[in-house]
């Protein structure tokens, strides 16, 4: 098993690989699934270094997921919303899929939510993307219903919500 680290993103140079990262997988991955356009919005929004900055100011934890060596191949973040861990990110890039980085990620994301003493995590994903819906229903999550919302300049966020219950 090829070892993976999980490393918080404390500081400019963490913010500007994770943004690196998304504008890759973002572009590769959504382009087909909502259009280049809502993509462009959407990592400016929500992926940009000052929006990352932003949201760890917030309270988010976002951490990278790198291969010995320090190699980034993904990144993922969550906030603590009440009882439930809300997902917000988790994206690996594509040529390390399917190769049980995920799942090991996951891990990672329950250990976490079970020390903040949450027992539920929660996350949304793109009601077309089939694929990372079948991943998540592989890795415990079920679906919760539809999650629609105005993301502004004309954009909207069609999305399943899909929630796992840690025993």
């Amino acid at each position: 098993m090829i070892p993976i680290l999980f490393v918080p993103v404390v500081d400019g140079k963490d913010i500007a690989a994770v943004e690196a990262l998304a504008r890759r997988i973002w572009r590769e991955h959504y382009i087909p699934l909502i259009g280049e356009a809502q993509v462009e919005y959407m990592l400016t929004r929500f992926q940009s270094e000052d929006a990352i900055a932003a949201q760890i100011a917030a309270g988010y934890s976002y951490y990278l997921m790198e291969e010995e060596g320090g190699r980034a191949i993904g990144y993922l973040s969550f906030v603590l919303e009440g009882d439930r861990l809300f997902l917000s990110k988790f994206y690996v890039d594509r040529e390390h899929r399917g190769r049980g980085f995920g799942r090991r990620a996951l891990q990672f994301v329950e250990t976490c939510a079970r020390k903040k003493g949450v027992s539920k995590i929660t996350l949304t994903v793109n009601k077309n993307n089939a694929g990372s819906i079948r991943v998540y229903a592989k890795l415990g999550f079920v679906v919760s219903g539809p999650v629609v919302r105005d993301i502004g300049s004309g954009f909207v966020m069609d999305d399943q919500g899909m929630e796992k219950v840690l025993v």
